[in-house]
């Protein structure tokens, strides 16, 4: 059993190594731990500068614990705010959701859960973060693909895709370096680097989105508010009308673009 001074021990070596939420983080670490060698070894871990979801093997988003590791981009909590605007666009009995870009798996699976007769596709070029979506997809029957954005989808899925939610880099590279070490020493660059502009990405699925969404279907890209601007004429210039939803809360800004009836 871990006793007040241990605990109090593991706390400091935290805020030492500049952890803000030292506390939290020492009785997460205190829980997951199997033994006092488990817990120095995932402590050692943290103060190296993992992040803390890599130590623990899974990160909680939309109140779902989803499965990370090592080399794996962590759902951060202002895309839960693209999860909320994605399941408000899930209309129908059996909606057919795209997660592109997804990573781990979770925004696709918090917004097929809550859209819980929904058929959930997600894609990935980085063969680490696929392995993580099967596993987090599977209990649900997620189709994960691996490849570069729409190039792995089954041919039937063109012009079916009633929700196509992304959140796809959009850091520009020349601000890589500016990012928190956890992120740009331990996240993959490849889920992080937008390009020029930080929306290289969200113009290349911006164009060929209309041939995969239904009548009617949305396409829904987490964005930052000043790129919002940039990511919704990509998406007007494919020819999909569109609106801006934000978060002041979360931080968070969602572009949506609407294919017509």
């Amino acid at each position: 059993m871990m006793t007040g001074d241990s605990e109090s021990a593991v706390v400091a070596r935290l805020r030492t190594a500049g952890c803000v939420f030292a506390e939290d983080e020492a009785r997460l670490l205190i829980v997951a731990a199997t033994g006092p060698a488990d817990l120095a070894a995932m402590v050692d871990r943290r103060v190296a500068g993992l992040p803390l979801e890599h130590v623990l093997g899974w990160a909680e988003f939309c109140g779902l614990r989803i499965v990370v590791g090592p080399g794996v981009f962590v759902p951060r909590r202002r895309s839960e705010f693209l999860v909320r605007q994605a399941v408000a666009s899930g209309t129908g009995a059996a909606p057919v959701v795209l997660d592109l870009c997804c990573g781990c798996g979770a925004v696709g699976l918090a917004v097929a859960t809550a859209l819980t007769c929904a058929k959930l596709h997600a894609a990935d070029i980085d063969p680490g973060a696929t392995t993580y979506a099967r596993r987090n997809l599977a209990a649900i029957g997620g189709r994960v693909h691996e490849g570069d954005l729409y190039d792995p989808l089954p041919a039937g899925l063109r012009g079916r895709v009633d929700v196509l939610v992304v959140n796809a880099p959009y850091v520009p590279t020349s601000e890589i370096g500016l990012m928190p070490p956890e992120a740009r020493l331990h996240e993959p660059l490849v889920a992080l680097d937008g390009g020029p502009d930080g929306v290289a990405i969200h113009r290349r699925i911006a164009a060929q989105a209309p041939d995969w969404l239904a009548a009617g279907g949305r396409l829904l890209i987490e964005t930052s508010d000043r790129q919002a601007t940039l990511t919704g004429a990509a998406m007007e210039a494919a020819g999909l009308s569109t609106s801006v939803a934000s978060s002041d809360i979360l931080d968070a800004t969602v572009v949506i673009g609407c294919k017509s009836a």
